[in-house]
């Protein structure tokens, strides 16, 4: 008699559950159907009726762009064009110029020709500005203009540039480009080995394979992996990469989602490279995504020592779905959690500030390693040791923004001469000549201390009378002059960055990674670490 009560009484409570799900969906249902037929309508009619022509591509690409506004900027519509760049980072392959460009209204910046390929051989520098393509005026296209610049092995584009006021032209042959996931390998001593592995495409875990394989067959025996800069990638190259330092079917990265396929758990499926090998990973601000799947999960693991500055902090999981006409939506569908439960996604989109910004999180929960080390999530991966040249702050971050830093570098490539990157030193009179040079730029930023001490002289309290008015004045005046002497105070930090972007100018990446086996903060203590093993030891346990 009991049992069947239990029925009676489960059959009506299912069926309430289901009622309330079909419910649920039939309304959200309704209410997207609802919303669809009012903006076709919208859409219709403002194209029809406007007093002016309108352009009903760029109306609705306006509209798809401020609708994803209000989310996270890693979910994004994606065109044909965009498509096809999307393919070409994942597999590390294009025809085009070989140059990493950065794209204004009137012009293109070379940032950085890639040595040996098109733009390279046609003697284009960093610091140059393309206005003209071909017939077209960079100016007069409303597209991104470096698309002007990709085109089929072999053929030639004609460029008009800039260079230190000078106009100058240049014809390139255009020719295949492969963006390698391992630029550069080497050994910093006898015994051990330096990978850098600046992105995560289709070639990152083949590549880092071989250079390990080739390091060891040099003699490494112990390993510094740099991801300082990699801005992330495949999540299946991050797992794979992993694989090589952990042992097969070990968990490294679990994604959650409301979309229950999402849901799941990733775990290395191949026989370790080397699993016993000491190993330091190197990370910094930049080092996002993928980087910190790898970083966090070997954390976790304590497969690995992590030496920098924190992580940038990216926790969110990205999926290309196809829409109609060959373009796309890359949308977040989850966040990833790392071995030991932690998200490290650093800012809250859903949380905004009163200018819509997205909030950073400021509260951590403490999680524990494999050895019941502390880790904590929230803010991107902590390094294990830090290092101070490495760190960032508003100053830093806004020479970056306003190009400061990238433009001394040009003025002083066209200024200096060195022969082989064991010539090169950057003096103080260098360093003096950089903070002259940003004072001549009228550089200016706005510290948060700043904004709300501007906020409370300008409010109209009236509880502040001219007194306190003042004070907060003069505390504005102090804090401009803290500023100004921050150059000085961050001239480690700063300096780091000028060489990087200086040494680049002239011997390229390959000269830059070879001065940072005699020079970097981070590499050097990496290598004094593994050198010590039971200093290593201790940290891993």
């Amino acid at each position: 008699m009991k049992k069947l009560i239990k029925k009676q009484v489960l059959i009506p409570i299912l069926a309430l559950a289901v009622l309330v799900g079909a419910s649920s969906f039939k309304s959200d249902f309704f209410e997207i159907a609802k919303q669809i037929e009012i903006f076709t309508t919208l859409f219709k009619e403002l194209n029809m009726n406007y007093v002016d022509e309108t352009n009903p591509a760029e109306l609705m690409d306006s509209a798809i762009k401020n609708m994803l506004g209000e989310l996270d900027p890693y979910t994004q519509f994606l065109n044909e064009q965009d498509v096809e760049s999307y393919k070409i980072n994942n597999s590390g392959e294009y025809s085009g110029i070989g140059a990493l460009v950065r794209s204004y209204e009137n012009k293109l910046v070379i940032v950085e020709p890639y040595q040996g390929y098109a733009a390279d051989k046609a003697g284009l520098k960093a610091g140059d500005e393309i206005i003209k393509i071909g017939e077209t005026l960079v100016a007069d296209f409303d597209d991104n203009a470096g698309e002007l610049l990709k085109g089929a092995n072999n053929s030639s584009v004609e460029v008009t540039f800039l260079r230190q006021g000078a106009t100058k032209t240049a014809t390139i042959t255009r020719e295949g480009v492969e963006v390698d996931a391992v630029p550069f390998y080497d050994m910093i001593d006898a015994k051990t080995g330096y990978i850098v592995l600046s992105r995560f495409n289709r070639k990152a875990s083949k590549q880092t394979k071989l250079a390990m394989q080739d390091l060891k067959g040099q003699g490494a025996e112990r390993l510094v992996l740099d991801l300082r800069g990699n801005p992330g990638g495949l999540l299946s190259e991050a797992i794979n990469v992993t694989n090589l330092f952990v042992p097969k079917g070990e968990l490294i990265v679990t994604t959650k989602s409301k979309v229950k396929k999402f849901n799941q758990e990733y775990r290395t499926k191949n026989k370790p490279e080397d699993e016993e090998i000491p190993l330091v990973v190197l990370v910094n601000g930049k080092s996002a995504s993928a980087s910190e799947i790898v970083s966090g999960g070997l954390q976790d693991l304590d497969r690995a020592v992590i030496v920098g500055a924190r992580s940038f902090g990216k926790g969110l999981v990205q999926r290309p779905l196809k829409l109609t006409y060959g373009t796309q939506l890359k949308v977040t569908i989850s966040r990833y959690y790392t071995p030991s439960g932690r998200c490290i996604q650093s800012l809250d989109y859903w949380n905004r500030d009163e200018e819509g910004n997205a909030v950073r999180n400021t509260k951590f929960n403490e999680f524990t390693t494999r050895n019941g080390r502390k880790v904590w999530d929230g803010g991107g991966v902590m390094p294990d040791v830090t290092i101070e040249s490495l760190k960032t702050n508003s100053l830093i971050e806004a020479l970056e923004a306003n190009n400061i830093v990238f433009d001394f570098a040009t003025k002083y490539f066209y200024d200096h001469d060195f022969g082989s990157v064991a010539d090169f030193y950057f003096s103080s009179t260098d360093y003096n000549a950089f903070k002259a040079y940003v004072k001549e730029q009228n550089f200016s930023y706005q510290t948060k201390t700043e904004k709300v001490l501007e906020e409370t002289i300008n409010s109209d309290d009236a509880l502040l009378g001219s007194e306190v008015q003042e004070k907060y004045k003069d505390l504005l005046l102090a804090v401009n002059r803290g500023k100004i002497t921050a150059l000085d105070t961050f001239q480690k930090e700063i300096q780091k960055n000028l060489e990087d972007e200086i040494i680049t100018r002239y011997f390229y990446r390959d000269g830059l990674y070879k001065y940072y086996l005699d020079h970097d903060d981070a590499i050097l203590t990496a290598k004094e670490l593994l050198a010590d093993s039971n200093k290593y030891s201790s940290i891993l346990n």
